[in-house]
């Protein structure tokens, strides 16, 4: 396994994250357990969950994630080997906290609480804000995206809520803090806050980043790599579409699309051809193109973490095995001829 810093805090963590938020519904406790023990044998320290998870999001599944790896910590006394990352929820989900859950010192203060205690820990490493009160561009939004708020009152709730997080590392509850969802105003605002306040700084920025989905390049990479707060890349997939088990409209038995309450919006005719073209250049240069997506993330600089999901073990290995992969000159370059061609598909 290969490490990374996590920012400026002096934790190294696992070039491959282990996702979690399959356990609860996809996955059992018993499979919860036994990827997080496969996932340690091999290495990988850093574990991102959610107080969301599992998913589709639901009042029903709500904090069981958190509660099944809370069960492995106490079952295994395996806190001390894991560096665990979870998520406050943003606005929008009316079972969260009565449908009042703008992020704020009360929301927050509540949050961490009732991770700690399903997470069955004292601490949680990194805390971070799931998607952001004043909405982005993320999860299908890219096209009508027209941010609408008040920059006066967005700030001093960045420092109402920077303050409660010093509050909560004094306490000894979180010890670092992290984004998610978030543009590149919004991460530029939290470090600058965080420096002309000498409040905490952000660790890191937890975005959407596979070969189908780039939105992250080229300002908040920049951003990334000068402020030295990595991306922890979510759906490195594409929720599964780069393995080609959706083209054509299809939905296997049991897979997450199959399951999904929400609109997916990243099943289209474009989708679907640029996922042939990658996959066909895969099996040109004999590599798994799941595996070779992977690498694609991983050798990115500026990504602190690839952050990989499975339901099942033989995925989850697979996935895993993507660390000894390394992509030669001409895949590279046939990846960025394939990437002109379908620039920007959701």
């Amino acid at each position: 396994m290969e490490y990374r810093k996590l920012g400026r805090t002096g934790l190294d963590i696992s070039l491959i994250g282990l996702g979690t938020m399959t356990w609860g519904l996809q996955n059992t406790q018993v499979e919860g357990f036994e990827q997080m023990d496969y996932a340690l044998e091999r290495g990988i320290n850093f574990f991102d969950t959610a107080e969301m998870y599992a998913v589709p999001p639901s009042p029903d599944t709500f904090g069981k994630t958190e509660a099944i790896i809370g069960n492995w910590f106490k079952e295994r006394g395996a806190r001390d080997k894991v560096i665990l990352a979870s998520k406050i929820a943003g606005p929008g989900l009316p079972w969260v906290r009565e449908g009042k859950n703008h992020i704020d010192k009360a929301n927050i203060l509540a949050a961490v609480e009732g991770s700690l205690n399903r997470l069955k820990t004292d601490y949680i490493d990194l805390y971070q804000l799931h998607w952001p009160n004043r909405g982005a561009y993320h999860f299908g939004k890219m096209w009508d995206f027209a941010p609408e708020f008040d920059p006066q009152a967005e700030e001093d709730n960045f420092l109402e809520c920077l303050h409660v997080f010093q509050g909560l590392i004094k306490d000894g509850k979180i010890r670092h803090i992290g984004l998610s969802n978030e543009t590149a105003w919004g991460m530029t605002k939290w470090l600058q806050l965080a420096k002309e306040h000498d409040l905490p700084r952000i660790a890191s920025i937890q975005n959407e980043y596979s070969l189908l989905c780039r939105n992250f390049e080229p300002d908040l990479s920049e951003i990334a790599l000068s402020e030295d707060c990595g991306l922890l890349a979510w759906s490195p997939l594409t929720r599964g579409i780069l393995s080609g088990k959706y083209l054509n409209g299809a939905k296997p038995k049991g897979t997450r699309l199959t399951i999904e309450t929400r609109v997916e919006h990243r099943q289209t005719l474009d989708v679907d051809a640029a996922t042939v073209a990658y996959i066909d250049l895969a099996q040109r240069y004999d590599l798994d193109p799941c595996q070779m997506a992977l690498a694609f993330v991983n050798r990115q600089p500026f990504v602190s973490s690839t952050l990989i999901g499975a339901t099942t073990m033989e995925q989850l290995k697979s996935n895993i095995d993507s660390i000894d992969i390394t992509l030669s000159d001409e895949v590279l370059s046939e990846i960025q001829t394939i990437r002109r061609q379908y620039p920007m598909l959701f």
